[in-house]
């Protein structure tokens, strides 16, 4: 009988362990990230919306980046920090192809509209603003904020047609029960990227190294230290030859200037990390 019972025990278990399989929760989804070179991103949220930010994919650093363009068939946001044409990159062709809403500045929305042909039925209240304004979109997922960098804006099909597109901005992009990111735009270090700090605990700052153009490694590392976010992303860097900062001079000059604690994540161009 005790054998018996024993074997009932068994063959109960064996049908137990794929019910109990099917019962375990499945992982949360995370955020993912992935660059494509330059300052263009993409940001992946849980639920499996997309958001854009300076999406030129085309740029000279990204080998991948027509077939990136060609195979992109659904975004949600483009994000576009300022007018200049290597931040604007691909945003119209991605635009028109995906109806994905414009984020930006109003002037720079009115100026890309006018100038370059973004579709006006994709830009409106709902996703325009300036700094120091948030916007909540994707159905509550995400809260942008706008806020200020030291640089230029204009646009123009080609150089005898170049005109002001407001002024040059950041967005610092909260994904909710998730990261925490800050892209800084094309800038300069200023000394209200603390308030940024401040305000916000950010997990993730997609910061500017390359210099000529930019904050350059040195000027990078102060802007870690008034930030101090989680971890750093090193971008906007080797696209061309005067964007001469490297990733090794910016760890170097955040150990000079005590800001190690942050993590460097260098990320390689079209691959995608989960954050």
């Amino acid at each position: 009988m005790r054998g018996m019972r024993n074997l009932h025990l068994i063959a109960l278990a064996v049908l137990l362990v794929p019910a109990l399989a099917v019962a375990q929760p499945a992982k949360p989804a995370k955020t993912k990230l992935t660059w494509y070179g330059h300052a263009a991103f993409r940001v992946d949220t849980p639920s499996g919306k997309v958001i854009l930010i300076d999406p030129w994919l085309t740029n000279p650093a990204n080998p991948g980046g027509k077939d990136e363009l060609a195979k992109l068939t659904a975004a949600d946001l483009i994000l576009v920090t300022h007018g200049h044409a290597d931040h604007v990159g691909d945003a119209v062709a991605i635009g028109k192809k995906t109806k994905a809403k414009l984020v930006s500045t109003f002037d720079l929305g009115r100026a890309m509209v006018n100038e370059l042909g973004f579709p006006k039925d994709q830009i409106g209240f709902d996703t325009q603003g300036n700094f120091g304004g948030d916007l909540t979109l994707l159905d509550g997922e995400v809260t942008i904020r706008f806020v200020p960098a030291v640089h230029g804006s204009t646009v123009g099909k080609d150089e005898h047609s170049v005109k002001a597109a407001g002024n040059p901005g950041g967005f610092v992009v909260v994904v909710k029960g998730g990261p925490v990111l800050y892209h800084t735009g094309d800038t300069d270090v200023f000394g209200d990227m603390a308030l940024i700090g401040q305000d916000f605990k950010v997990t993730h700052m997609l910061a500017c190294i390359g210099g000529h153009f930019t904050m350059g490694p040195a000027a990078a590392a102060h802007a870690v230290k008034l930030v101090k976010p989680r971890n750093v992303v090193p971008m906007h860097f080797g696209t061309f030859p005067v964007l001469a900062g490297t990733v090794d001079q910016f760890r170097a000059a955040l150990r000079k200037k005590g800001a190690g604690a942050t993590k460097v994540m260098a990320l390689e161009i079209g691959k995608t990390v989960e954050l």
